[in-house]
C-alpha cells in the first residue's frame, strides 16, 4: 500500500510518498514480517535486518511477556515503537527498513506526564511538544534513565543544532504517533540511535523515548535523510 503522509523535516514539512507503515495494532507474524530478513524485502533491508536481529528480538520477547502478563491481569502498560526510512538526498530514493526497535518509555518522560495530571506540579510544559526527533551514533542499549541521546548530531543536522518536527496523528484510540525526518548538510554519521523529545534545539528537551538500532549510514554531502516513526502505545490492559 502507497499513501501519502505529510512528514516533519527541521522546520518545515514536505510531502513523502510513503509505503507500508501500518495503522492498525500488529499481531506477532506481522511484527516479524516488519522487522525480519524475509524474500519480500530487498537486499539491502534483509542485511540490515539481519544485523539489527538479535537486539530486536531481545526486546520482543519482553513486549510479548507484558502483553501477556496484561491480558491475564487486566494491568495496564505502555510502550514505545520505532519505524526507519532512509532518503537519498541525491536520487530521491527512499528506504524502508521497517520496525528498528520496540522499547522503554523513560522515566523523564513519565514524570513528565504524571506532574501535568497534577494541578500543584504541571507548569508551562506541554505534552503536545513531545514531537522532536533526534537522531545519533551512541551504541548504548536504552534504560529507563536515559535524559537524552547518546550521542546526538549537531551540526550535521539541517539546519544546524536543530531536530525535526514531527507530524502527530492517532492510527488507533491508543496509539500516539509522531512521525519526522531529519535532513544532514554535513558529516557521514552512521545512525544507531533516536529518540523523541520535547524541544526542537539540541543539547535539551525531556526525553520521552529512546531507540537503538543496526547502522544506516548517511551523506551529509548529499542532503541525505531518516525518517523515523515513532509510536507510543498506551495499553489499557484486560
Amino acid at each position: 500500500m502507497i499513501s501519502e503522509e505529510r512528514v516533519g523535516v527541521g522546520s518545515s514539512i514536505k510531502v513523502h510518498r510513503v509505503q507500508g507503515i501500518p495503522r492498525h495494532k500488529l499481531p506477532l507474524r506481522e511484527v516479524l514480517y516488519w522487522s525480519m530478513p524475509h524474500r519480500d524485502t530487498s537486499k539491502e533491508v534483509r542485511t540490515w535486518r539481519r544485523h539489527n536481529m538479535r537486539r530486536f528480538l531481545s526486546e520482543l520477547w519482553r513486549l510479548r511477556l507484558m502483553m501477556a502478563v496484561s491480558k491475564r491481569t487486566g494491568y495496564p502498560f505502555w510502550y514505545g515503537s520505532c519505524w526507519l526510512r532512509s532518503f537519498d538526498g541525491i536520487t530521491g530514493q527512499d528506504v524502508l527498513y521497517g520496525l528498528a526497535s520496540v522499547r522503554l518509555v523513560t522515566n523523564a518522560g513519565r514524570d513528565e506526564i504524571i506532574d501535568e495530571f497534577d494541578a500543584a506540579t504541571a507548569g508551562a510544559f506541554d505534552l503536545t511538544s513531545f514531537n522532536f526527533h533526534g537522531i545519533g551514533t551512541g551504541v548504548t542499549g536504552p534504560a529507563v534513565g536515559d535524559t537524552a541521546l547518546q550521542t546526538e548530531l549537531t551540526t550535521e543536522y539541517n539546519p544546524n543544532s536543530t531536530r525535526a518536527t514531527g507530524v502527530q496523528s492517532q492510527p488507533t484510540s491508543d496509539v500516539y504517533r509522531t512521525v519526522a525526518t531529519n535532513t544532514l548538510d554535513s558529516g557521514t554519521p552512521a545512525i544507531t540511535e533516536a529518540g523523541v523529545l520535547s524541544q526542537a534545539a539540541t543539547g535539551g528537551g525531556v526525553l520521552l523515548d529512546r531507540f537503538t538500532f543496526a547502522a544506516i549510514n548517511l551523506v551529509g554531502a548529499n542532503g541525505d535523510g531518516i525518517q523515523t516513526t515513532v509510536n507510543l502505545t498506551m495499553a489499557s490492559g484486560g
